[in-house]
């Protein structure tokens, strides 16, 4: 297969190729390092070739497709609230089809999107640019691939920071549970900032303000909001809330005056729109590139889903006590990777890598995506590893405000100077 590969040269006196991966599954490493003078501080820049190699599956390298546009709308639009047995048996035949698609469409790569397969690449390519160990910064999913990584190369581990922890060892339903229970704090302080706020389409504490919210998105249930020839629904409205409370700098704004114009005019059209760019999804329906199809192809090969629609009416229901407004959504969508067409004999689901340099795991307190005790879990599993916190809202650390958490990356990357234990930035 042919994989996508990008550097950008260091813009100084080069000491090493840093590899990047943004995450998702399905985000594309290439573009992530083609955007090497926002994502890493000038003096990474400096002394850094940034490479980033797309996943197999993933953009540019052997990509999988299995859904047409409108399929991938009919699977984003899947009611993510089933009230009858009927429903719940429609939704489980609906998801299934995905599978069933990807089997059918997708090249025979399909099979082989897991993450070992993606973390052999990954050392290919390091051998490619010519570096003895690997250098590597990978984000949310990025931090799986790399910790995978290391436990199959523990040697070839060079200095290697993971940021917002997906630890391998976590099944999906305890990924769904830990993201459900994440997403509902994020969305309380999402809540608290627009509170504060001129213009704010809630009111009241912010427990009254989380109801508001909880409400309307139970009204769209019977009533949809139209705009053009979409409708804005319970699913895609919680969709849309969900995919704006992971960057608060900019989602917050976006978010707030979003539903400002759902709740209050009706009007549907921005909400629709903070979830398209979400999901890569054009203005003209067309999807911008094939990250949903990797999601699921890769998700679902690492954690396939064993259970049946009776075992997620029960989580649906249990989660609700934690997470009222993402948790039943977040739990029927397990049924996407239930009886997945192939199956991944050679997973890694433990981490150790004995015998590797030094591994920076960073974790943020109120992370929505990748919970902070996920980063706790995987320095306990890693064999080699020192954990710095940043406390704060919002998902991974490393530029995203904070001088002390980027400093503290820094001096790690380039001299390999290791924050002290028990470190924490704000």
């Amino acid at each position: 297969i042919d994989l996508a590969i990008a550097k950008v040269p260091a813009t100084g006196e080069r000491i090493g190729s840093l590899f990047v991966d943004p995450g998702g599954p399905g985000g594309s490493a290439v573009d992530y390092a083609k955007a090497a003078g926002a994502i890493v501080s000038p003096a990474i820049r400096e002394r850094f070739d940034v490479v980033g190699l797309d996943p197999r599956g993933v953009g540019g390298s052997a990509p999988v497709h299995c859904l047409t546009d409108a399929q991938t709308d009919a699977l984003l639009a899947l009611d993510a609230t089933p009230r009858t047995p009927a429903e719940q048996e429609a939704v489980a035949r609906e998801a299934a089809t995905l599978g069933a698609n990807c089997a059918a469409k997708a090249s025979p790569v399909f099979a082989h999107v897991g993450t070992v397969d993606a973390a052999r690449d990954l050392d290919i390519a390091r051998a490619v640019v010519g570096d003895p160990t690997l250098t590597y910064l990978g984000k949310s999913y990025g931090s799986q691939l790399g910790a995978v990584y290391a436990e199959l190369f523990p040697q070839r581990v060079g200095r290697m920071v993971l940021d917002g922890i997906l630890p391998a060892s976590l099944d999906i339903v305890e990924v769904t549970k830990g993201q459900a229970d994440a997403f509902e704090v994020a969305l309380r302080d999402f809540v608290a900032n627009c509170l504060g706020e001129s213009d704010c389409p809630l009111s009241g504490s912010v427990d009254e303000a989380v109801a508001q919210v909880q409400a309307w998105l139970v009204s769209l249930a019977d009533r949809p909001l139209r705009s053009g020839d979409r409708e804005l629904t319970r699913t895609l409205a919680t969709n849309a809330i969900l995919s704006n409370l992971y960057f608060p700098d900019y989602d917050y704004p976006r978010l707030q005056a979003a539903l400002s114009a759902a709740m209050d005019q009706g009007n549907a059209a921005t909400m629709l729109s903070i979830l398209d760019d979400r999901i890569s999804r054009g203005p003209d329906g067309r999807y911008l590139d094939n990250s949903t199809d990797a999601f699921y192809a890769v998700t679902c090969l690492d954690r396939p889903f064993g259970g049946t629609v009776g075992d997620v009416r029960a989580l649906a229901q249990s989660w609700r006590a934690t997470a009222p407004t993402f948790g039943p959504a977040l739990a029927w969508g397990l049924l996407t990777c239930k009886d997945w067409p192939v199956v991944e004999d050679d997973r890694v689901t433990s981490t150790v890598a004995t015998g590797s340099n030094p591994i920076l795991v960073v974790s943020t307190t109120k992370d929505p995506a990748t919970p902070y005790q996920w980063g706790e879990l995987l320095v306990d599993q890693l064999a080699n590893a020192r954990l710095l916190t940043r406390e704060g809202v919002g998902h991974t650390a490393y530029r995203e405000g904070s001088t002390c958490t980027d400093d503290a990356i820094d001096a790690y990357l380039l001299r390999g100077e290791l924050p002290e234990a028990g470190a924490r930035c704000s």
